[in-house]
């Protein structure tokens, strides 16, 4: 199991020998992007520790049994977490704005769904309404036709009467003459006699009897002005109901219109945007090219680098094989060494060949880490040259950090390699010193080694030039990648906006669509309804012009008929004086 701990040193040795330092636990990996403290107070000790400066941050691979398997600077791993974990952070943070941006378009979407519904209902309710006004019209201009019905029929019997009427009034001036005549002969004679006087009597009777009755017809012509008078007002309120239509129409033409041309300025925008994100993935494109140049240019100067570390480690190994080949190192006081006794010289050297045994089983350990990082160095590169371009940037940004932890590892490792050489050295001439003492000769060929310390003085400045550079240009890699991750994370959430905008607009096209549907039907009831409702109002108009002139000719009917009776009783008068006999006149 992997921990974070500190170093904490207890005490120091003699030249660089000895000491002792324990592992302090601080947190403990449950997972890859999950740790937690390490709840107690808990030191491991271990050798390995001591070439770590004390307050130093490792990382310690544990077994259950809490040996030490493996143990690492903490610091570039750290900065990987801190890296992902900024990353995550700002995913996060991007899924929650587009998380919020989809919110806030449901809830305007859910509402103008809702407010459309609320405009379908009412025009529901209007278009059933109007289905009842129609009905109701209908029901009226059956009404209508029946009065009318009823109007041709009283004109008819007032024609009769009227008929009736001219003839009783041209037998009636006939007989007016007669008896005028006959009155003329009366004054002559002065009297009348009885037949002629009954027969006149009889005339005027009949007369009588002729003159028509003009009272119930003049009611029933009343009461259907009055109902004519009721449907007209009843006519009246669906004129106002079809003029607020009419108005209620030209509004929402009005507001279609209206929207129409928001929806087309909003498809203007749209476009135009759509023209700004071509753009911006075309620069996308260019910055993506360029960092992928520059990135080439930085695993060409890490092979570089390697290469130098590669011959350093030859040199290093020829050093360690062959004794005719030194590689100098730290010198060490030999008159300090001449002065002590040989078992404290002896104790001393083999401390310091057990502190190099460790020392380079750690140096042999992150060599071997050193490997296998270089190794997924390459199987990234592998994926990306197979990649496609949506693949590669997140590929590119693993490789990158991958290139980043070698890189820490590599300088981590410089120290420890010289650290390694200085300590064979010091080794070295202790045990030059300590044969020297003992009288144990030289092995053959050992005055006569070749110093190689310029040379990987050399080697060590070239290789420290290319990691300089490749330093600089990872740094210009890292500040690309973020400007590029900048700029697809913008290219990303315009994207998901646009194709948010365009759905958008789409619905509300069709919505526009229905309602422009729902205009038109409106429109055609409305043109439907008129059509209805003028030949009602026609039939109307022409009955209550017929019903008035019926009733016109009703009281000049009426006049006729009284004065008629009035000649009718100055006869009966006259007969009466003439004859002299009221029974007569009264039968």
């Amino acid at each position: 199991m992997l921990y974070l701990a500190e170093v904490q040193k207890k005490s120091g040795g003699v030249f660089g020998g000895g000491g002792k330092a324990d592992l302090k636990l601080l947190a403990c990996q449950r997972s890859e992007q999950n740790w937690t403290a390490v709840p107690t107070e808990e030191t491991i000790p271990s050798d390995e520790a001591n070439n770590y400066a004390a307050g130093a941050l490792v990382l310690v691979d544990l077994t259950a049994n809490r040996q030490v398997q493996r143990i690492q600077e903490a610091g570039r791993p750290l900065v990987s977490i801190l890296q992902n974990f900024s990353r995550l952070q700002e995913k996060f943070k991007t899924q929650e704005e587009e998380i919020e941006q989809w919110k806030q378009s449901l809830t305007f979407q859910s509402q103008e769904l809702n407010r459309r519904e609320m405009e379908m209902e009412s025009r529901r309710e209007q278009l059933q309404q109007m289905e009842d006004d129609f009905e109701q019209l209908e029901r009226r201009r059956q009404e209508i036709e029946a009065l009318q019905e009823e109007a041709n029929r009283q004109k008819e019997e007032f024609e009769r009467n009227r008929q009736e009427l001219e003839g009783a009034w041209e037998h009636l001036r006939g007989e007016t003459r007669r008896l005028e005549e006959q009155k003329g002969e009366l004054q002559q004679s002065a009297s009348l006699d009885e037949d002629t006087a009954r027969s006149l009597q009889e005339t005027l009777n009949h007369l009588s009897g002729a003159v028509p009755p003009t009272e119930s017809i003049r009611e029933s012509i009343n009461i259907s002005l009055e109902a004519l008078n009721q449907q007209q007002t009843e006519l009246s309120q669906h004129w106002q109901t079809l003029e607020h239509l009419r108005a209620t129409v030209a509004q929402e033409q009005s507001d279609i219109d209206r929207q129409a041309q928001d929806l087309q300025h909003q498809w203007q925008e749209w476009h135009q945007a759509q023209e700004a994100l071509e753009q911006a993935r075309i620069e996308l494109k260019a910055q993506q090219t360029v960092l992928a140049t520059k990135q080439d240019q930085a695993r060409m100067l890490s092979v570089q680098v390697q290469g130098f570390d590669d011959l350093q480690q030859q040199i290093c190994r020829m050093a360690e094989t062959s004794d005719s080949i030194s590689i100098g190192g730290q010198q060490v006081d030999v008159e300090v060494l001449e002065r002590m006794s040989i078992d404290e010289l002896q104790r001393i050297t083999q401390d310091l060949e057990r502190d190099l045994e460790k020392l380079n089983q750690f140096v042999e350990g992150q060599e071997e880490e050193l490997r296998l990082k270089q190794q997924e160095i390459n199987e990234i590169q592998a994926k990306i040259d197979a990649a496609n371009d949506f693949d590669r940037l997140n590929l590119e940004n693993d490789l990158a950090d991958e290139q980043d932890a070698y890189q820490m590892l590599n300088e981590t490792l410089v120290g420890q390699r010289n650290s390694l050489r200085s300590r064979k050295g010091i080794l070295s001439q202790h045990q030059m010193v300590l044969r020297r003492r003992q009288g144990i000769p030289a092995p053959a060929g050992e005055e006569a080694s070749i110093d190689l310390g310029p040379l990987l003085g050399q080697i060590e400045a070239q290789r420290q030039q290319r990691a300089e550079e490749l330093q600089t240009l990872e740094a210009q890699i890292e500040q690309m990648q973020s400007s590029t991750q900048q700029t697809q994370d913008m290219v990303n959430s315009q994207i998901a906006e646009q194709e948010a905008k365009k759905n958008g607009l789409k619905q509300a096209e069709e919505a526009l669509k229905q309602r422009q549907s729902s205009a038109a039907e409106l429109q055609g009831k409305v043109n439907l309804y008129q059509e209805m409702l003028q030949p009602i109002q026609n039939y109307a108009d022409t009955l209550r012009q017929q019903l008035e002139t019926l009733n016109t000719t009703g009281n000049q009917l009426q006049e006729t008929s009284d004065y008629q009776l009035q000649a009718i009783a100055e006869m009966r008068q006259t007969i009466v004086t003439l004859v002299g006999t009221p029974e007569l006149a009264a039968s």
